[in-house]
């Protein structure tokens, strides 16, 4: 994903959204985060995810805006780089002023990629590598986060999206069709879609929930087949192995701490319900913990477990394919850095002393580094 084009906000945010949520207003809204039944509370007239597309006869909720103040960071052999800090808002609002109160979170498209090897991954494999109280006192205390698994009715371990808001696959499917096109599935069934009460037009409009199909419109047979699709996109084959500087630049991946929280590998356990995932050896680069990463990514907006610094460790396989797909593509949660160096200069939190060690990095050393993630 990439995003929205400072230059022309009317292109509209065709590959990012911007997430809606409010604090908790009374004890009822603070019982039902705590229970974990919701991992946020939309905003009363725009919903939880700002749609600034619509239908025809019903109006859009308006236009994702962007700019960026320019700060420069120097390296320790005088490199200059420029880093882009974001500000999002939203303009032409077409149903009243949003809530005093509302958290705004911006999200680029992450990745299809590897998604089934993942979700192979076992819990309990999760759960020994996570330490909340840093007990090994290593400055890494990455945890899981739990949500409501909608199909289990209970609560589960978090693993998909930016902050692991969603604990399966299938969940994180069904929640696209339902908010970001509004389309009614099996575990949203809603045909309106994200459309709040306010949105009288939005509400009223003809849906396609259908009898003939258990009156939803992407219904099981569909989300089933969503699923396998999903689940088996897999990740690109690794370029450049046995390049010397790539090789070189893993080493200084390994010792500056980078896989601390990038965990390269996993093998997976032989599974009868995942079969085209069971059994294999898979490179991630990633824990799949939520980590602190410090103010300066901090969206300041909790999702369940996660506060509002923390974010989950981004698989990093596919990594030097991204400006292959769309060279407009960006990295981070809201696509500020332009390249994988400034990436690794936003990491603060617990991902700082790595990101202090990059920046003392000689440029030969760092380029190695580029190299290898570039190879990922």
């Amino acid at each position: 994903g990439h995003p929205v084009d400072e230059d022309d906000p009317s292109a509209g945010a065709t590959s990012m959204l911007l997430r809606l949520s409010i604090p908790p207003q009374n004890d009822a809204d603070r019982e039902l985060l705590a229970s974990g039944h919701a991992s946020t509370l939309p905003d009363p007239v725009y919903g939880g995810q700002f749609q600034d597309f619509s239908i025809p006869t019903v109006q859009a909720e308006g236009k994702v805006t962007v700019s960026y103040d320019m700060q420069t960071v120097e390296l320790a052999d005088g490199t200059k780089v420029e880093l882009r800090h974001p500000t999002y808002g939203m303009r032409d609002l077409a149903y009243g002023p949003l809530h005093d109160d509302v958290m705004i979170s911006p999200r680029i498209a992450p990745p299809m990629i590897g998604l089934g090897l993942l979700e192979a991954i076992p819990d309990e494999v999760l759960l020994a590598s996570a330490d909340p109280e840093d007990h090994d006192d290593d400055g890494i205390s990455g945890r899981v986060n739990r949500v409501w698994d909608i199909a289990k009715d209970e609560l589960a371990i978090g693993r998909f999206g930016w902050k692991a808001g969603m604990p399966s696959l299938d969940q994180q499917n069904q929640n696209a069709f339902q908010f970001d096109i509004g389309l009614s599935t099996p575990q949203y069934p809603n045909g309106y879609g994200d459309c709040t009460e306010a949105q009288t037009l939005c509400r009223g409009a003809p849906d396609g929930n259908d009898p003939e199909f258990d009156n939803l419109e992407a219904h099981g047979q569909i989300t089933d087949l969503v699923l396998y699709y999903t689940r088996n996109i897999a990740p690109p084959m690794r370029q450049n192995v046995s390049d010397p500087e790539v090789i070189a630049g893993r080493e200084i991946f390994n010792s500056i701490g980078c896989a601390s929280c990038h965990t390269p590998s996993y093998q997976l356990p032989e599974r009868t319900d995942l079969a085209e995932q069971s059994g294999q050896v898979i490179w991630p680069y990633s824990d799949l913990l939520l980590h602190d990463m410090g103010a300066g990514l901090a969206d300041n907006r909790p999702e369940a477990e996660a506060s509002g610094t923390e974010w989950r460790t981004p698989p990093l396989w596919g990594l030097g394919r991204a400006k292959e797909i769309d060279p407009r593509a960006g990295y981070l949660h809201d696509g500020r850095a332009r390249n994988i160096l400034e990436a690794i200069l936003w990491h603060g939190g617990e991902a700082k002393p790595a990101r202090d060690a990059v920046t003392f990095l000689p440029s030969s050393d760092r380029s190695k580094l580029i190299a290898f993630l570039n190879s990922l």
